[in-house]
Formats: structure tokens, C-alpha cells, sequence
């Protein structure tokens, strides 16, 4: 099976960004790579095209008749590029910048662009091995190895969907794991795709999904607090919205449910390397612990040492190239390094293993607190971080950006009860010392909370 395959039925299916709308009944028979694709069979391709669209039509090109796909996100930093590309033995680009690839002396490069020409698909099938980037901030990214057949499989599982084509979008990138799983949905599932632009305010995207007739959308609990900020999120309606990248807590959930009161509202598990893991479609934080073991789906999950390992055939073949650390355990179960916590029937997110502070030798998860401070009323968002200490090594402090309408006379009773509710619900040494009333918080290409200690 390859990607062109999900467009037999293309009857009004579109895919869009802010400049171009395509015609899925025209991809099929097209090329914005100047019927060059032949000469791409076999190799390891870079795909480092500027946008998401046309990367998107590179992709249909490229899926059963390059050996290797590796997708290029806008943030890779340019530090990284040249062992990322190692990693992956890249042996040919195709871009929209031909000029800027000069200095690396490959073999091919192909410049692709809009419009669509006529083009007969190459006569060449082959399974085509698709690369992505692991999202960390220090260091150069993993490369991760996935086959078509995992990455739909979550969606081929589900079958059909039900009533109207939907029409999907997200906040995120779909370079990265989380956007290429809501694009295949799209393509897999018979609708349509809106994708995302990173020079667009998100109110101005708003507006553009609203155009467009958006039902689905997905995005990190981050991408939604930012879109709950804004005054176009009043006029949007869409049947279903998602969130997945970060623990989504009780307040965020919440907060989608006051602004989408119609909408079916759900919050799923996945990572580029263990793949889709599960959904949850209650409105609560956390999942049931009935969801351990082997479900329907043919996902296995357990909770060992208090992390989360997920075992299918959806998680990724490994890494590629120079790092060597295996990916799966003995018995095929992937560390997620999703630390969780069981209370009476239901697990709960408290954070990531690598993301601990440590304060005079206790452990704080940031998340965890962010999912207090989040609570509070006036509260939109929150960042909880380390600062260094002369006595414990560290102390834990916030920063926080308050809701709308929230009165700045107000700061100094939300920063009280915000102390309140810490100390009520966590162990000492896990109450912020500190409180910065900020405008704002940055999030990272991948759509998750910018996390900076000092």
C-alpha cells in the first residue's frame, strides 16, 4: 500500500494552505516536481521544502518509490542538519531553495513548486522506509524509522469514518509525528486537510478554518491555550477536537469543553517512537487503568518502575544511523519515559523522566504543578521551572500568563491562592517560591510548552 492508494475516492477533497487550495482527483496525475521523480527511485531523499503543502505533494511522489523519506521540519537547527543527514545517508534533496543545498555536494537535487503539472506516476514500487526527527531541544534529534503500514495503523483500525467527509486540521507541523498523523488521517479517512502556516497568527488561522468548513482539529494542550486567548475562537464549531503532545490536565480540558460545548472532545497518547498508544474520550485527565494490557487494537501497554512502555505494531523499526540505542526492550516494549501515577481506577500524567527538578534531592515534575496552578480561574497557562538555590541546588518557580479579563489588581490574590492550592495539594517542596505574572509563553516547533531553567 502506498499513499497515492488512499485517493481512489477524491470526490471534493482538497488540501489547502493560506495560498493554494489542490484538488486530491488532481494529485493523482500530477507533479510539482517537474516529472523528476524517476530519478529518485532508491534513494535516501531529503524532503526540505519551505511549506507544508507542497511537502505534503512531495510525499505522494516520493512513497513507494524512494527507499528512504526523511521529512525535514522548519526548526531542524542548522547545527544539526549535517549529522541528521549522515544519520540518514541522504543521497538526494528535493526543495524549493536549490541554491542553499550547493555546499553539501549531493548527488541529486531536485527543486520542486506550485502548480501541479500533469505527470504519469513512475513505474516503481517498493516500500519506502519514512524518517522522522525526535523533538528533543538539546542536542542533535534522533532519526526514527517508521513504516506507512504503522503509521496508519491507528487509523485503519478505526475503519470508516462515519456521516460527512470530515475536514481535518492541526496546529502542529505535519513534519513532525504529531501534524503527519492528523494529514493521514485526512488522507486515509476520505476528508479533507487544512495545514497550518507558521507565518499565520493564530488568530488569523482561526479565521481560515472557519472558511473552510474545519469539523476535526487536533493540536498540543499548549497550541489550544494559545487559540483560547484569542476572540476568533468564539466563532469556531467543530465537531471534534483533539489534543495529543503534552499531558493534557483537567483545566485545559475543561476550558475546551466551556468554549465547544457541542464538540466531542478527546485527548490521545502517542510519541514518534512508540506510535499511537490510546485515546481517551471522557473529558477526563488521565485514562483508566483498564486500558493496561492488550486491547482491540493489538496495542499492549504497562507501567514499569512508574513509566509508561507500549508495545504494537504501529511503534517505530528503531533509530537510524549512528545511535546505536535500542529502542525496545527484550520483550518489544517501548520506555515512553511518560512518568504516571495510579489513583484508585485511573492513571495520571505527572511528567517526563528527563524533565525532573531536583530540589535538595527531592523530585518535582513540573507538570505535575502546572496542573494545580492551571485550575485556578484566572489562570490560561503556566510554565513551572528550576532556579538555582545556594542551600537545596534548586528551587521551583512559575511563570504564569493570566485569562482574559482577569484585572491586574487581581495578581496578588491569584498569586495567594495559587500558593494555596499548592500547598494543599502537593508535598512542600514542590510549591513554587516563586510567582512571575508573564504576557505570554512560547511553545516549540513540535507545539510543546519552551521549558528554560535558570
Amino acid at each position: 500500500m502506498m499513499l497515492r492508494d488512499f485517493l481512489k475516492d477524491t470526490s471534493g477533497r482538497t488540501l489547502s494552505d493560506p495560498r493554494w487550495v489542490v484538488a486530491m482527483s488532481d494529485i493523482r496525475g500530477g507533479t510539482i516536481l517537474g516529472g523528476r521523480v524517476a530519478e529518485l527511485a532508491g534513494r535516501s531523499v531529503l524532503v526540505a521544502m519551505t511549506d507544508q503543502l507542497t511537502t505534503a505533494l512531495a510525499m505522494f511522489e516520493l512513497d513507494g518509490v524512494a527507499r528512504r523519506m526523511l521529512l525535514c521540519p522548519p526548526d531542524l537547527r542548522s547545527e544539526h542538519l549535517g549529522s541528521v543527514m549522515a544519520d540518514a545517508a541522504i543521497d538526494a534533496v528535493v526543495c524549493d531553495q536549490p541554491a542553499l543545498w550547493s555546499e553539501f555536494n549531493l548527488p541529486l537535487v531536485v527543486s520542486g513548486s506550485l502548480p501541479l503539472r500533469p505527470a504519469n506516476p513512475p513505474a516503481v514500487s517498493r516500500e519506502t522506509e519514512w524518517l522522522l526527527l525526535t523533538s528533543g531541544t538539546t542536542g542533535a534529534p534522533k532519526v526514527v524509522s517508521h513504516s506507512l503500514e504503522g503509521l496508519t495503523g491507528a487509523i485503519t483500525a478505526e475503519g470508516p469514518a462515519k456521516g460527512p467527509p470530515p475536514v481535518w486540521a492541526t496546529f502542529y507541523d505535519m513534519r513532525r509525528y504529531g501534524g503527519l498523523q492528523i494529514f493521514l488521517r485526512a488522507v486515509v479517512g476520505g476528508g479533507s486537510m487544512v495545514l497550518s502556516d507558521a507565518k499565520e497568527s493564530i488568530g488569523d488561522h482561526l479565521t481560515r478554518l472557519i472558511k473552510m468548513g474545519v469539523t476535526h482539529i487536533s493540536g498540543t494542550p499548549s497550541h489550544w491555550r494559545k487559540a483560547l486567548m484569542t476572540s476568533g475562537v468564539a466563532a469556531f464549531h467543530p465537531k471534534y477536537v483533539r489534543l495529543s503532545g503534552e499531558i493534557a490536565d483537567q483545566a485545559v480540558l475543561d476550558a475546551l469543553r466551556k468554549a465547544f460545548p457541542d464538540s466531542s472532545i478527546g485527548h490521545a497518547f502517542a510519541s514518534t517512537e512508540a506510535g499511537v498508544g490510546f485515546a481517551v474520550n471522557d473529558g477526563l485527565e488521565g485514562f483508566p487503568a483498564s486500558l493496561l494490557g492488550k486491547t482491540a487494537g493489538g496495542v499492549e501497554m504497562k507501567v514499569e518502575d512508574g513509566s509508561l512502555r507500549i508495545r504494537s505494531n504501529r511503534t517505530s523499526h528503531g533509530y537510524v544511523g549512528r545511535n546505536t540505542a535500542m529502542l525496545a526492550d527484550a520483550d518489544g516494549f517501548i520506555d515512553t519515559g511518560d512518568m504516571v501515577e495510579l489513583r484508585g481506577d485511573r492513571y495520571y500524567f505527572v511528567g517526563r523522566r528527563g524533565g525532573i527538578i531536583n530540589v535538595g534531592g527531592l523530585k518535582v515534575h513540573p507538570e505535575e504543578v502546572e496542573a494545580i496552578i492551571n485550575r485556578h480561574h484566572g489562570v490560561r497557562m503556566s510554565r513551572v521551572r528550576s532556579r538555582k538555590s545556594p542551600i537545596t541546588g534548586a528551587i521551583v518557580v512559575a511563570d504564569v500568563v493570566l485569562a482574559d479579563g482577569t484585572d491586574q489588581s487581581q495578581a496578588q490574590a491569584i498569586r495567594n491562592d495559587i500558593v494555596a492550592d499548592c500547598r494543599q495539594s502537593l508535598a512542600p517542596h514542590k510549591v513554587p517560591a516563586m510567582i512571575t505574572f508573564v504576557p505570554s509563553l512560547d511553545v516549540t516547533g513540535a507545539g510543546k510548552l519552551a521549558r528554560t531553567n535558570a
